[in-house]
């Protein structure tokens, strides 16, 4: 098996209803000047209300300095916002990091040695990104770039690279970037596979490499990262302290990307899980910058996006980001829902992973635009609670026993609300459990991992910055 689906067949063959042409006007790479509000993709996942909003409050304000008041007619005249051509739209778009050694920046963060990987370009991170409609949450699942799967062909500016079976996802990327002769092929390729393989409808794509986000993390003066355990990689000379550490550009990125050394089991599946739990980190540390006393350093910001992102032309527009940026501006930090889809050990590879039977579950919420949390817990709560009823009203005669039922219960009802302070649920024997995903919270590190395959799938952001960090959840 190379993929959930079990059918035997390629995906979107005879399966999921066939993608967009991806020719079409939607894939194609925009780098123009007035995509300076590039920046919008930092603030949708990382830098929300503020990088665009900044930007965009500056550039307005040239243009006022120069404005000509309207002479007053006794009539109120209401200020307009940047209007969201979105709303009420949910926005989805796969989020590509590249994984090449091309230039100094990327090869001193990427590890390679004497130029050996330079000309390879990977997609290190793959992440589906979904707006909600009402703009009320966020979610973002990662593809592991281990995860064998079958593809089916695709397209690209070269002509057509023939269906492929069993492959690495990230290889999807290379193939099409070296057979296509470059990113709008390896970018159209890899939307191209994810919809097959999701049913997804994604018209819509973001990349960016390791310089870029070393810069843009560097443009907010670094970011805030709660480190569990002492962690060391001789690979990079990464080198922190169990505790909450501030971190550089440089310093950040080698952290979501290492995979060697303490603080690591070397797997890809881990390293996902700090990638997302870096973005939300991120998401708290945009949060905490004034918009107007910071605008030099967001502008900068907006600078290092223009030069590092590359972004499908129906994102590279001023008033539909900035639009898209202000409704988002007053999210709820907790209500960025991240995960990694459910994946297990390979049976022809166990270096390697598939997607597990529960993937499906996954996609199909995001293909139905709900939010990536499980119901689960609140229909065991319900339970719960409709037990604690049923022994409450057990016999008088057994008055004893049905105390001792209720009181039971009773406990295990209040189990199934999450703490407010970590966002946990402590179950009667000590386990915590994500209300997010169901999976299992490692007490030490906050990882979580799922409960039937025992993969990660991600961290418990809230639980590790009060227990570990003593850190104060922003909303």
């Amino acid at each position: 098996m190379t993929s959930h689906r079990n059918d035997g067949k390629l995906p979107n063959i005879g399966g999921w209803s066939t993608p967009h042409p991806l020719h079409s006007a939607g894939y194609r790479v925009e780098r123009r000047i007035r995509s300076i509000a590039a920046a919008a993709l930092v603030a949708v996942l990382a830098f929300i209300g503020t990088a665009v909003g900044a930007t965009w409050f500056e550039f307005n304000s040239l243009v006022k300095q120069h404005g000509v008041s309207i002479i007053p007619s006794g009539k109120t005249i209401a200020t307009e916002e940047p209007i969201d051509p979105n709303a009420g739209k949910a926005i989805s778009f796969l989020l590509l990091g590249q994984d090449t050694r091309d230039g100094s920046g990327n090869a001193a963060l990427s590890g390679s040695h004497n130029g050996e990987d330079t000309g390879s370009h990977q997609s290190d991170t793959a992440m589906v990104v979904q707006i909600s409609a009402d703009r009320s949450y966020i979610n973002i699942v990662s593809i592991p770039r281990d995860s064998l799967v079958n593809v089916p062909s695709c397209q690209t500016s070269k002509g057509v690279i023939p269906a492929q079976y069993g492959v690495m996802f990230n290889s999807i990327f290379n193939t099409a970037w070296t057979e296509g002769n470059g990113l709008e092929s390896a970018a159209n390729c890899a939307v191209h596979a994810v919809n097959a393989l999701t049913g997804l409808s994604l018209q819509q794509f973001i990349v960016v490499d390791f310089a870029g986000l070393r810069d843009m993390i560097d443009a907010i003066d670094g970011v805030d990262v709660c480190v569990p355990v002492d962690t060391k990689d001789s690979y990079t000379d990464l080198n922190l302290k169990r505790g909450l550490n501030h971190l550089n550009g440089t310093t950040a990125t080698e952290y979501a990307r290492m995979r060697h050394g303490t603080g690591t089991d070397g797997s890809d599946i881990m390293r996902t899980t700090r990638q997302q739990y870096l973005i939300k980190q991120l998401v708290n540390e945009a949060r905490s910058k004034s918009l107007y006393t910071n605008t030099s350093q967001i502008y900068q910001l907006g600078k290092s996006a223009l030069k590092s992102l590359n972004l499908s032309s129906g994102l590279a527009d001023v008033s539909t980001l900035v639009g898209l940026t202000l409704s988002l501006k007053n999210i709820d930090t907790s209500h960025v829902y991240a995960r990694t889809i459910p994946v297990e050990a390979a049976p022809s590879d166990p270096n390697r992973v598939v997607w597990s039977s529960d993937a499906d579950a996954v996609w199909t919420k995001m293909r139905e635009n709900k939010a990536l949390t499980d119901e689960s817990t609140s229909s065991a709560g319900a339970s719960a609670s409709a037990t604690a009823s049923a022994s409450a009203s057990a016999s008088a005669s057994a008055s004893a026993s049905s105390s001792s039922s209720s009181s039971d219960s009773s406990t295990s009802n209040s189990q199934q609300t999450p703490d407010p302070k970590t966002g946990l649920i402590k179950r009667s024997d000590g386990t915590l459990i994500d209300p997010n995903t169901g999976g299992i919270v490692d007490a030490q590190t906050g990882t979580i991992t799922d409960a039937n395959t025992g993969q990660y799938i991600g961290i418990a952001d809230r639980y590790l910055n009060a227990t570990v960090c003593a850190v104060t959840a922003q909303k």
